[in-house]
């Protein structure tokens, strides 16, 4: 039983929740790959396939939810915060892998694919683009050059935008989090209502889109009523039994069949823009606190295999549309035609194990040696 919500340490659950975001984007990538490459036998038109973008909108949700609380703590504890350390911390996190894949994708792969004769023309040259990577814009190559193998990035990108102003802005507005929380929500949906029914221009429109401040300003919403309120919460009848089996058998309708489901009023909540700006991550919200702080939650996801698959699904996520892109090869030329189910059992039966395999590397070498670095810098800042 959790004592004191302003001093949680850990939060049980969310790696495994962290680990089933990343796999819903690898099956939606898994997919659209057997679609683009014109295999038939995917399975691209079921709803469970077609999660990529919510899953994203998960991660910006925990994002500003972990992020936000962890700025509350600080600040509680030390009664300031430290903008440089919370720079560093995110920098030796997010910076070694997102540079490693813009050198393998940028970089690497052009020489790779004229080497081997490969027959596939990059939509960019690095000379094109290596300033939309530096200065953490890659949606930008996405919106100028299409889908291409660092398509991912787009995400990181607006995290690492969100990051450079939220610690200042909380050390700026120590008395006013709450309205800053209220106020970045409340000015998305301004630009976003715009943007439904004024059409802005092309560049315009797709910022404000991918842009999810608003996901991670809830998800830090949920972080402020945690901290000041967890004991009110653990005992509100939002959380009551009827309540949780009511919400979370919708979460579950929504993530399975949600994309199949051509009700207007499922498609008012869940794909009308305002509305679906608010909507679909006040739910993610109501998971995260449920698995993390609620004690009578219908269930915990505490597992450590999938607690460890959690902490290494930065590198699913960034690893798996390389990996996908060279089995999908192999699918074409050995199993193609082959029928729906070895076709997928030898796609996912490659393709899964190998993924994991590669961030497992990741995790144990380039990550954990950044890791240490990292300790050894905030280290000496506090001595």
């Amino acid at each position: 039983m959790i004592q004191n919500f302003k001093s949680i340490s850990h939060f049980k659950g969310l790696n495994t929740l962290r680990f089933i975001a990343a796999f819903l984007v690898v099956l939606h990538h898994a997919e659209s790959l057997r679609k683009d490459h014109g295999l038939k036998n995917h399975l691209k038109d079921f709803g469970l396939f077609q999660n990529g973008a919510h899953a994203v909108s998960f991660f910006f949700v925990l994002s500003g939810f972990l992020i936000t609380y962890l700025l509350l703590k600080e600040r509680e504890a030390k009664n300031d915060i430290s903008v440089k350390q919370f720079y560093i911390k995110r920098i030796f996190r997010i910076w070694p892998l997102y540079f490693l894949m813009v050198i393998i994708g940028a970089i690497i792969q052009p020489y790779f694919i004229e080497w081997f004769n490969i027959p596939y023309k990059m939509p960019y040259t690095i000379g094109e683009t290596w300033y939309y990577f530096v200065f953490f814009v890659p949606g930008m190559v996405n919106y100028f050059f299409g889908s291409n193998l660092l398509e991912p990035l787009w995400s990181i990108g607006v995290e690492e935008v969100f990051y450079l102003i939220w610690a200042p802005l909380f050390k700026w507005l120590k008395k006013h989090v709450l309205k800053l929380l209220l106020g970045v929500i409340a000015f998305k949906l301004i630009l976003i209502t715009i943007n439904t029914y004024w059409a802005l221009p092309g560049v315009l429109n797709y910022l404000i889109r991918i842009h999810q401040f608003e996901a991670m300003a809830i998800g830090g919403l949920g972080a402020y009523l945690v901290f000041h309120y967890g004991k009110q919460i653990n005992t509100s009848w939002i959380y009551s039994l009827p309540a949780q089996i009511g919400l979370y058998s919708l979460i579950l309708v929504f993530i399975v069949f949600g994309a199949n489901i051509q009700s207007d009023i499922w498609k008012f909540f869940f794909d009308q823009p305002i509305v679906s700006a608010i909507v679909p991550n006040a739910l993610f919200l109501y998971l995260i606190i449920g698995v993390s702080v609620v004690e009578k939650n219908l269930f915990t996801l505490e597992n450590r295999v999938f607690s460890y698959l959690g902490e290494i699904s930065y590198g699913i996520y960034m690893f798996h549309l390389l990996i996908l892109s060279q089995i999908i090869e192999l699918l074409k030329g050995f199993v193609a035609g082959s029928g729906m189910f070895l076709e997928t059992l030898f796609y996912y039966g490659v393709s899964i194990p190998l993924i994991i395999g590669v961030c497992v590397l990741s995790k144990r070498t380039l990550e954990a040696y950044f890791e240490r670095r990292k300790k050894k810098v905030l280290q000496k800042m506090n001595n």
